[in-house]
């Protein structure tokens, strides 16, 4: 098989950095920039998209856990902290299943452990009907301008297009088909890593349900919501968002946030 393509820099523990739907390594640069004084950054591109776009895309997300894994076997990398984000999110969880001992730290961010996406802004269903009849590059402007609180005005969106032009149209069919049939709940009792689950509360792909039912899932998880920020908090709030998992990373990470009289975390603001 073909392998994929990395942006890679740094010395230092490996810290992995999984990007999402119509994305690619890129998506991380101002991440990589940061993190690149601590860690040894890797950020692959996934089957189907950028630099990886070569090569065909599973239609499971578990077809994508196994390329990365691959992928960090072929660079020599054993242990390594481990970042997903959105569908990223999704690929890092499984690989906790299939190769969790070899996980230090685990971030999900702008994620969670449904596929089917219950809170998202429009169905599966109807992204894929959108994607056929308008085509990519209409239906991928239309998508990432939903991850920003300011839409395309946003600065992060113009990096956003670029990226998605990369996708090919098979690969983003083949993701949505892979979201249909993955649910990672049952699983994540069995993940032991500590984990980080990070929010934006504007996020219109994934709904409060989502990374609290990680956050309540996994035994050994942290908690940070990020207000006035969407799906994209690591291009809306670039600060903040590397604070937060540094923190985590180097140690000095959040607790568990209190729990009110109705069952919902009173989380401080951030920022």
């Amino acid at each position: 098989m073909q392998a994929l393509t990395s942006m890679r820099r740094g010395r230092g523990f490996p810290l992995v950095l999984v990007h999402g739907y119509l994305a690619g390594g890129a998506i991380w640069s101002d991440q990589i920039d940061h993190f690149q004084r601590t860690f040894d950054v890797i950020a692959p591109d996934l089957p189907g998209f950028a630099g990886s776009r070569n090569i065909v895309a599973p239609e499971s997300i578990s077809g994508f856990a196994t390329a990365i894994r691959d992928h960090l076997d072929d660079l020599g990398v054993e242990r390594f902290h481990l970042l997903g984000h959105s569908m990223g999110g999704m690929v890092v969880q499984h690989m906790a299943k299939i190769a969790g001992q070899r996980i230090g730290k685990l971030v999900l961010y702008g994620t969670g452990p449904v596929g089917l996406l219950p809170d998202r802004f429009e169905t599966i269903e109807r992204s894929r009907q959108r994607l056929q009849e308008d085509g990519l590059s209409a239906t991928a402007d239309r998508i990432a301008a939903t991850w920003f609180v300011d839409g395309s005005a946003a600065p992060g969106f113009e990096l956003c297009r670029h990226l998605a032009a990369q996708t090919t149209s098979s690969a983003a069919l083949a993701c949505l088909n892979a979201w249909e049939t993955w649910d990672g709940t049952a699983a994540l009792a069995d993940i032991d890593n500590p984990t980080l689950v990070l929010w934006g509360d504007r996020d219109r792909s994934y709904g409060w349900s989502q990374p609290e039912a990680l956050w309540r899932g996994i035994r050994n998880a942290s908690l940070a919501v990020v207000p006035g920020c969407g799906h994209a908090v690591h291009l809306e709030n670039r600060a903040l968002f590397n604070q937060i998992v540094e923190g985590f990373l180097t140690g000095s990470e959040p607790k568990k946030a209190a729990v009110g009289n109705a069952g919902e975390p009173l989380v401080a603001a951030l920022g």
